[in-house]
Formats: structure tokens, C-alpha cells, sequence
């Protein structure tokens, strides 16, 4: 990911992050470092040379790339979802297991028997660490999932070929990563039939409870040692992009705000004006000082009807909640199988957790 503030992070991970932030690189599975990788194989070498279009221009890649690199963290999953195996991957350090990878990348990685034992996880939780991903030699770069700035972006590509958001920073919805994915090696194909059966499995769980259809939902974040101000993900933003998924509309507070800033994916609303949130459902993440209880016990916040009025999730699993902030191919069961009846159960006015 791009070098970020430490709030901006917090944002974007929707957690705080350790104190003690270093540059480190570590492997998922066995020591092996770069020149172990192993990669999966790439497409039809006759699809090469091919552009991508993206937000700073375009890209060309002359040939099929063997050694891929990711600077997104869901990139790594769309690449493996297309049987790619990368050289490198950012550490998933907010919602990731021990290994600082995902239980669902670890389960493809298992189910298509690929081997990972070269592949690198870097740390970026200081930026983007250009060093450890020049070191895994790579043919190529993707940060679809990321808000990548155009001088990362001329930092990367002098490493490598480099495709990086083409919507929004931090907005590129799921099926564009996936397409142009595809097209940067060579598997159009596949990552078109990739997404038909990623929407199919969405369609069909959402097709389970029709009482969402029509709701409204807004996606909050509360600092615990400020909370003057309630924080809320924008309309381009990919966790409301997922409640429209499920069937769910933006809260017209939500979109209000949206519009005053296109290119924000958060905006700020006065906890004075907490009575005017209009969502049927509200989300937010539950953490020390910014509890459930605490906040409906709070004077100003507590006036949130959704909050007041129990049809709240209050999300303290940070990895389900990963799998609605980053949505891939891969995460998109975790997020109809655990995210889903959380989002159900708080509009019966059963509060979850």
C-alpha cells in the first residue's frame, strides 16, 4: 500500500496498528525467499503484448509475465483465484492469521495444491516497501487494491511493468480488479468466468433473505478518544459497496455527504448531529473505548436511531470484517457465510457482534 499517515492507515485497516512499526519481510509457508518462488502459470503467450488502461494512463506488457508482485492486499487473492501463485504479497496484518496471510487465501492455496513455499510476504506497514519488492525480481507489478499515488506508481515502474487502481484509490470495485487482472496476464477468459461464479455465490445467499432488498445501511468508525465525530465510509468506498450487493441502499446521510467530496472514501459527520444518521442498519467496528454499549451510553452518539434502537452490528472479528473491507474472489464466502447474518439479524433489531 502507499506510505499513509498513521490515521489514514487506521482508516483503511480499521484498527490501530502496533506502535512499532518495521520493514520485514516474511514468507508464508516455508523459508524460501524469491528465488524459490514457485509461480503458477500465466496465459496464452499469444494474448501478449497487451495494455492495460488504469488511473495514471496505461501499461504495456510485451510478454506473459512469470514473476508477479502485488502491492494491493486482495491481489494476491485474485492471482491465486486464476492459479498464479505471486513472488510477493503484502503481510495481511490487520484481520490476517499468524502467517500474515488469510484463512481463505491459505484454503485455495490448499484446495488448487499450490505451492507458496517462495512467495514472499513483505511488511507495509510504513509504506510501500519498494526494496523488498524489487528483491523478489518481479515481470510485473499490480496494486489494484490499493490507493497507490502516481509517485508510487513511477517508483514501482521502475522495478517493473505496473498496473495500479483504475476507478478509485481504494474504490476499484472487486469485479475490476479481477478483469484487469485477467487482462495484465493473459486470462480474460477465465477472470470474466471468475466473475459470473463470484456473483453467482452472492446472488445466491443474498436470494435467502429477501427482507434486506431496499434497507438502508451505513458502515461508521468512532475514534474512542475523540468521539466529537462519527466517521463514515463513502458511497465509493468497497464495504458500502458490498452492502449494495447484499441488497442493501446507501443511507441518504451517507450519500449527502458523499457527494460534497467524489473522491473521499471517508467523511466526517458532527456527533451534535447523530439523530440525523438515516440508516435501517448501522456498522461499525467495536473496539476498547468504542464498544457497543459505550457508544449507545454516550450522550450525542447514543441519538443514532440504529444504534438506539439495537439494528447494529458491531464488528469485532477483524477478519470477517476483512472480508467485506477487502472483498476478492476468494473472501466473498467468508463474507455471505459470517458477514451476511450479522447484517440480517440487526435489522430484526437483534444486535450482532
Amino acid at each position: 500500500m502507499e506510505t499513509l499517515v498513521p490515521s489514514r492507515r487506521r482508516l483503511l485497516a480499521a484498527a490501530p496498528l502496533a506502535a512499532a512499526l518495521v520493514l520485514a519481510a516474511c514468507s508464508t509457508g516455508p523459508a524460501g525467499g524469491a528465488s524459490s518462488a514457485a509461480v503458477g502459470a500465466t496465459g496464452d503467450a499469444a494474448a501478449f503484448p497487451v495494455t492495460v488502461e488504469h488511473a495514471y494512463g496505461t501499461t504495456t506488457i510485451s510478454s506473459a509475465p512469470v514473476r508477479v508482485a502485488t502491492v494491493g492486499w486482495a491481489d494476491a487473492d485474485t492471482l491465486v483465484a486464476l492459479g498464479v501463485v505471486p513472488v510477493g504479497a503484502p503481510r495481511i496484518t490487520w484481520g490476517g492469521n499468524e502467517a500474515g496471510s488469510t484463512d481463505w487465501f491459505d484454503a485455495a492455496v490448499a484446495d488448487e495444491d499450490l505451492d507458496v513455499s517462495g512467495m514472499t510476504r513483505y511488511d507495509d506497514s510504513a509504506g510501500i516497501p519498494f526494496d523488498d519488492i524489487a528483491a523478489t525480481r518481479p515481470d510485473l507489478v499490480l496494486g489494484l487494491s490499493s490507493g497507490v499515488t502516481k509517485e508510487d506508481y513511477d517508483k514501482l515502474s521502475k522495478i517493473a511493468p505496473t498496473v495500479p487502481w483504475t476507478e478509485k484509490a481504494w474504490g476499484t470495485s472487486w469485479q475490476e480488479q479481477v478483469r484487469t487482472i485477467g487482462a495484465a496476464i493473459g486470462k480474460e477468459a477465465d477472470a470474466e468466468r471468475l466473475v459470473i461464479a463470484t456473483e453467482k455465490t452472492i446472488t445466491d445467499a443474498v436470494a435467502a433473505h429477501p427482507e434486506v432488498r431496499g434497507r438502508s445501511a451505513a458502515w461508521a468508525w468512532f475514534t474512542p478518544t475523540d468521539l466529537s465525530t462519527i466517521g463514515l465510509y463513502t458511497t465509493s468506498d468497497l464495504r458500502p459497496q458490498m452492502l449494495r450487493a447484499f441488497g442493501f441502499t446507501d443511507s441518504p446521510t451517507v450519500a449527502q455527504l458523499s457527494a460534497k467530496d467524489p473522491s473521499a472514501f471517508t467523511a466526517n459527520l458532527s456527533a451534535e448531529k447523530a439523530a440525523t444518521l438515516d440508516a435501517d442498519v448501522v456498522v461499525f467496528y467495536a473496539e476498547a473505548g468504542a464498544g457497543a454499549e459505550e457508544l449507545r451510553r454516550n450522550a450525542l452518539i447514543g441519538q443514532i436511531p440504529a444504534l438506539r434502537d439495537g439494528h447494529y452490528v458491531a464488528s469485532a472479528d477483524n477478519e470477517v470484517a476483512l472480508s467485506m473491507s477487502l472483498p476478492s474472489p476468494l473472501s466473498v464466502t467468508t463474507a455471505v457465510r459470517d458477514f451476511l447474518p450479522k447484517l440480517v439479524s440487526a435489522l430484526r433489531g437483534e444486535p450482532a457482534a
